[in-house]
């Protein structure tokens, strides 16, 4: 991606090194963060998998002031990029629904870190807060991305952080609200199935920002495009399920099968249209009746 040039974000929170919670198991602190992301997606408890001791390694200082992995700067810059480029982008797409768009804050965290919808550690992988209006992020995760899931690239972390503001903009929708009350009076397996149709969206909605900014600003390069839907597909739930246990349960999906998120970030990114991503209507792939 063409980004050393780009803006910088004036809405990243550094809480690295701030220490909350338990760090990661030794033999790879951030090899143990994708087994219990896993876990988690798989309905257990990821805690199972940390532990009481870190490992040690160079630092740096981080925005509180504690020592964090000087490796991680370019990392951070490069964030900061992507956070900016989406505030560029989605102002424009969404005045004609009559939603001024506020822009998130993202947090950079290590280990653990302590949001307005709860506590969570590194092992549930980059979340967004409604309640808070923010992304939470552990730069090890694009270690794991690159590594573990295969996927590597500027752009395929590039998607990681748009999904995540791709959920914050369906919290400007209203879209949030209306699904967590519908999940409240829905079954397990249709919980999980309107789970499904939000992530997808929100992978929908990464696609967007994608189109625009290669529209506007040419940000992509050669292998850009195959780098993002690599990524969709590395982390769909049948892709996980198979790495864990070997055997695909679809009525357990909770952010879609690998080729849904591959089809719904290209449907996205090939559109560039908020009606492009309607995930909910009758027959959208990941829907179950």
């Amino acid at each position: 991606m063409r980004w050393q040039g780009g803006r910088r974000s004036s809405n990243i929170e550094d809480r690295r090194g701030q220490g909350f919670g338990r760090p990661l198991a030794v033999g790879g602190g951030a090899a143990s963060l994708v087994v219990a992301l896993l876990v988690l997606l798989l309905g257990g408890d990821p805690s199972v998998v940390t532990s009481r001791s870190g490992s040690a390694r160079d630092v740096g200082m981080g925005g509180s002031g504690q020592p964090v992995d000087p490796r991680q700067d370019e990392m951070k810059d490069f964030v900061s990029v992507i956070l900016a480029d989406t505030e560029d982008t989605w102002p424009e797409l969404l005045r004609p629904e009559g939603v001024r768009y506020v822009d998130p804050r993202l947090v950079l965290f290590t280990g653990a870190v302590r949001s307005a919808c709860g506590m969570q550690e590194s092992a549930v992988g980059p979340f967004y807060c409604p309640l808070d209006q923010r992304v939470y992020l552990d730069l090890d995760f694009f270690d794991e991305l690159e590594r573990r899931f295969g996927a590597p690239g500027d752009f395929a972390r590039a998607y990681v952080v748009a999904h995540e503001v791709g959920h914050h903009v369906q919290n400007l929708l209203g879209i949030s609200d209306q699904v967590l009350a519908a999940r409240r009076r829905a079954s397990p397996e249709e919980a999980n199935a309107l789970s499904v149709l939000q992530e997808l969206q929100a992978d929908c909605f990464a696609g967007i920002w994608a189109h625009h900014a290669q529209q506007e600003r040419n940000v992509l390069e050669k292998g850009d495009v195959e780098e993002g839907l690599a990524a969709a597909s590395a982390i769909g739930d049948d892709t996980l399920q198979r790495r864990t246990q070997g055997y695909v349960v679809p009525e357990s999906f909770t952010h879609g099968s690998s080729a849904q998120r591959v089809e719904w970030f290209r449907r996205g990114m090939t559109q560039g249209t908020l009606a492009a991503c309607d995930t909910f209507r009758a027959g959208a792939p990941g829907r179950r009746r």
